[in-house]
């Protein structure tokens, strides 16, 4: 089981990379990766993939997600899948988890939180101190480093007592949260893989004029920041000051204009006037802070603008009882074809607006 993401493009990763040109002398730059489902599907079509994400810990979800198996040896240890067994093997040993994200917080910060039991958020603690004793004993290299990461935050989120996000806990254990946490190679594809990645703003992303650049920035009010805070505490595997109920670490530095209402479309058009590409692929939906017809008038002014309906998934939803409940987003992709640098007089350019 994956790492549930707001937005995430899983079910319709095919589609979009189908919108794409076959794979060329560009590359996909993914530059709102997330769990790198997008970028998996191209590079497994045969992209070279630049994975770009302002959170570190999805860059190492993402790196996870397109790495392959002569990309990661493992020399030192014995290969991917003693590393895993290592793992798997460590006794708990109470750390900041421990302290902070399970029941024992009540003793250490005066207010218990149930993101994890005590057993688990120390076994947590445990691996997280042994993949850092690898890598700066040099047993494993950053490729290796990456995988491991996203490996244990998968295995931390398939135990969190959360109904989705890390923005809350829940108030009972669900059963789930009680299994003891283990950690679960994954399926790396044969080869290696043609990939960079990155963490960075997006506006300082370097791209081509060779490149299909995708983005998939936030829609709406939801800082990814706050809601997988945890996450990147457990990938940092720092003590950062937290406070609150939920023990929220600093996040404000990593606040997104995406996802201000009164930001959002002048940040995105912006992003697209300033982004050097052969093909932008821009995803959004009928739930975005930016309605549809407004936000392709405006990206209309970059150049030739086709609009791709994707799909009509369910809308996120934190647990089942909710999914039953809920309706659908209407998924689109905006294909923009960018008016290329001198290559039309100010005020001159021709741009066309096509519904596929």
């Amino acid at each position: 089981m994956g790492v549930r993401y707001i937005g995430s493009k899983a079910r319709v990763a095919d589609a979009i990379v189908d919108l794409a040109e076959p794979a060329g002398d560009g590359r996909f730059v993914d530059a709102f990766s997330g769990t790198g489902s997008v970028a998996a599907v191209a590079a497994a079509r045969g992209w070279a993939v630049t994975l770009n994400d302002s959170l570190p810990s999805a860059v190492s979800m993402s790196v996870g997600a397109v790495i392959g198996q002569n990309d990661v040896a493992f020399t030192e240890i014995g290969g991917y899948d003693r590393a895993i067994t290592l793992l798997n093997e460590i006794e708990g040993e109470p750390g900041f988890l421990h302290s902070q994200y399970s029941p024992a917080s009540l003793q250490t910060a005066g207010v218990e939180r149930r993101y994890f039991t005590e057993e688990n958020a120390a076994r947590l603690d445990a691996m997280r101190n042994q993949i850092q004793f690898w890598s700066q004993s040099g047993a494993i290299g950053e490729n290796e480093e990456h995988l491991l990461l996203a490996d244990l935050m998968q295995a931390a989120n398939s135990v969190a007592n959360i109904a989705g996000t890390y923005g809350c806990f829940l108030k009972n254990w669900t059963a789930i949260a009680r299994r003891s946490v283990s950690v679960t190679p994954r399926a790396l594809p044969s080869g290696r893989t043609d990939f960079h990645a990155a963490v960075g703003d997006v506006f300082s992303l370097m791209t081509t004029s060779e490149d299909t650049v995708y983005f998939d920035p936030p829609y709406t009010k939801r800082q990814y920041g706050a809601y997988y805070h945890i996450l990147e505490t457990l990938h940092a595997g720092d003590r950062p000051e937290v406070g609150g109920v939920t023990g929220l670490r600093p996040w404000r530095d990593k606040a997104s204009d995406f996802c201000y209402k009164s930001r959002a479309l002048d940040t995105l058009t912006r992003l697209v006037l300033s982004t050097e590409a052969k093909k932008i692929l821009l995803s959004y939906s009928n739930e975005g802070h930016v309605p549809q017809e407004q936000l392709i008038n405006a990206l209309s002014e970059t150049g030739g603008v086709t609009v791709h309906e994707i799909s009509a998934i369910g809308r996120y939803r934190p647990n089942a009882q909710a999914s039953a409940a809920g309706d659908t987003v209407n998924e689109y992709v905006i294909e923009i074809s960018p008016v290329r640098f001198g290559s039309a007089a100010s005020g001159a350019i021709a741009s066309q607006v096509v519904y596929a």
